[in-house]
């Protein structure tokens, strides 16, 4: 029928079965982003493209009847994205979340994604998102191991052991199997437990999967750690690392919140990488510094601050698409710590979406809805 729309649903078991949690392809999906992204072939909000997204916080307080009011992990957010190359396709991710969500049997955010024809806006699918969300964020951090860590790492350092981390921890076995020691800091015996459970239960190979007391512990000796925490609502409650806890050769990556020094940042056998830099570059603009704590306590923003107090050049942060599209190099020695940062952004959203959409479509998955039949706007 000329004029008829529809589009496809996929709820969280249709996505299981689209293949979302394949960590293999979901990385070579962020590497085919990251070149992207690199080459310019993109566009996220904001006038600079390189929005995270908006997000619609609430009051403390408000005499306004009915006025929702902030409270910790409470907001909404929409995160649009364009992405080209194989992709050539628009999304929106969006979620809602509150910190007791816990407590309804729900996890803490529910995420859903859409992908919108890039020719007529018209809508192609909507989809459970919260693995789809962990997977991309987890393979972007595998993505860096697999350029960024020495050959033969065989202790690894996990601080937060939440729903993140056990993704990531996929990403990292994956790319770097010779792994024997895992070292986990948590805040909760539960999370800890259910953790340490998991890794001993799907990688057998492990010798040693401990729990420990800090995150020095948790830092000394690790060939990769990994920070992947929720942000603490006090600034300086939020996980801080120390250079001297971390080994010559080591990998430190954080897809969540970390304090670090700028001299540490500028030490001439660091090397940083970042997934965007030009994302925290606009966040940066115009802040009082430190803007990890105006801004946000990203790792990335503890780039921004190094390069504004004058300690690092711009030119000295890789980016992780030059890396792999062979303009910039990745590890230099097996001596240099390399730290990199990841802030999560919508067009890695879009590019494992469209692969598990048309995944989906090719073995016919999901539920075909109806838009309109002829559009009433135009009878």
């Amino acid at each position: 029928m000329i004029g008829s729309l529809s589009f496809i649903y996929l709820n969280e078991q249709d996505m299981l079965k689209a293949g979302v949690t394949n960590m293999e392809k979901c990385i070579s999906s962020m590497d085919d982003m990251f070149a992207l992204l690199y080459k310019g072939d993109y566009r996220m909000g904001g006038e600079d493209a390189n929005e995270h997204g908006i997000r619609v916080s609430f009051p403390k307080e408000s005499d306004i009847e009915g006025m929702p009011l902030h409270a910790p992990d409470y907001r909404f957010m929409a995160m649009p994205a364009y992405l080209g190359g194989r992709f050539h396709m628009f999304g929106i991710k969006s979620y809602g979340s509150h910190h007791t969500n816990k407590d309804k049997g729900i996890p803490r955010s529910v995420l859903m994604m859409q992908l919108l024809d890039i020719d007529t806006g018209a809508p192609l699918a909507y989809m459970s998102a919260n693995v789809l969300s962990a997977m991309r964020t987890a393979a972007t951090s595998g993505s860096g191991v697999k350029r960024l860590a020495i050959d033969e790492p065989k202790a690894l350092g996990i601080i937060g052991p939440g729903v993140m981390s056990t993704y990531t921890l996929d990403a990292i076995m994956l790319t770097r199997p010779s792994i024997k020691t895992i070292k986990v800091k948590g805040r909760g015996q539960k999370s800890l437990d259910k953790f340490i459970e998991h890794a001993k239960a799907k990688y057998p190979s492990l010798d040693i999967v401990i729990a420990v007391d800090s995150i020095k512990e948790a830092c000394v000796d690790s060939d990769i750690i990994f920070f992947g925490t929720t942000n603490a609502s006090k600034f300086e409650d939020n996980p801080r690392i120390e250079e001297e806890w971390v080994k010559k050769g080591a990998l430190v990556i954080s897809a969540s919140s970390l304090l670090i020094s700028t001299d540490f940042l500028a030490d001439k056998n660091v090397k940083l990488v970042a997934d965007n830099y030009r994302m925290y570059e606009g966040w940066g603009m115009g802040q009082p510094l430190p803007t990890q704590k105006t801004v946000s306590t990203l790792l990335g923003m503890g780039f921004c601050d190094a390069v504004k107090e004058g300690k690092i050049q711009r030119s000295e942060i890789a980016d992780m698409g030059g890396i792999i599209v062979g303009d910039q190099t990745g590890r230099d020695n097996e001596d240099q710590i390399i730290i990199y940062a990841v802030g999560g952004m919508p067009v890695e959203d879009v590019a494992w979406a469209f692969d598990c959409y048309n995944n989906a479509l090719k073995n016919d998955i999901g539920v075909k809805l109806n838009l309109w039949d002829t559009p009433e706007l135009m009878k």
